[in-house]
């Protein structure tokens, strides 16, 4: 059972969006981008299942809308799903699920989407509709993340260079990523100079922690 922690200094996941020409020669890059940014939000298990829908949304830009229609795919976190929306500005081509008959590959699209989201659906704004769907993540909040020991030992670290006042689940001096990035390199840095002056090699120590870091 995979074990869930918050996060005590309150680091969300933030959200972004790619504004991009739908076309069939988009759709690797596309999935490209979604698993950069799923990596690093440290949810590698549902990078398959959030290419699938990327794929298939914009696929149906492509195919029901036509090709170099302006498109935008935002991505976000709605509590502990993640959230997947696409927009273009047909108001008339809605998704629709339909079952596909014998080996038409009509249809098949939003089939797949809803097969692997928990829940999808088509939103008409002034200008444009935003076809969204949201994955489950096994998560309780934006803010959670996989728990474990290293993850455990890295806030302690991060308590004793300061944080320790603040309180989890708090609104008050939450950390951006940027920021709490900014301080694990400093306290990397710092513990590489405590090697030095102790007569070891930096450059080792870093090797032999990316092989520790890469078989765990």
């Amino acid at each position: 059972m995979i074990d869930l922690g918050e996060c005590r200094f309150g680091v969300d996941r933030k959200a972004w969006d790619l504004e991009f020409l739908a076309e069939a020669e988009e759709l690797a890059g596309l999935r490209r981008v979604m698993r950069l940014h799923l990596e690093l939000w440290g949810l590698p298990e549902v990078v398959y299942a959030a290419q699938i829908c990327v794929t298939e949304l914009v696929a149906n830009v492509v195919r029901h809308v036509g090709p170099g229609t302006p498109t935008c795919l935002a991505v976000s976190m709605n509590g502990g799903r993640l959230r997947i929306e696409v927009s273009d500005p047909d108001l008339r081509a809605l998704p629709t699920l339909v079952k596909a008959a014998g080996e038409s590959e009509a249809g098949r699209g939003m089939a797949l989407v809803d097969g692997v989201a928990d829940c999808w659906g088509v939103v008409l704004r002034g200008d444009s509709k935003v076809t969204w769907c949201e994955l489950a993540t096994g998560l309780r909040s934006p803010s959670d993340h996989v728990d474990g020991p290293q993850v455990a030992k890295a806030e302690a670290l991060l308590g004793l260079c300061g944080l320790a006042s603040i309180p989890a689940n708090s609104g008050q001096g939450r950390l951006s990523p940027a920021v709490g990035k900014g301080m694990a390199i400093g306290l990397i840095a710092d513990l590489l100079h405590w090697l030095r002056a102790h007569g070891y090699d930096p450059d080792d120590a870093l090797e032999h922690a990316q092989a520790h870091f890469d078989a765990s």
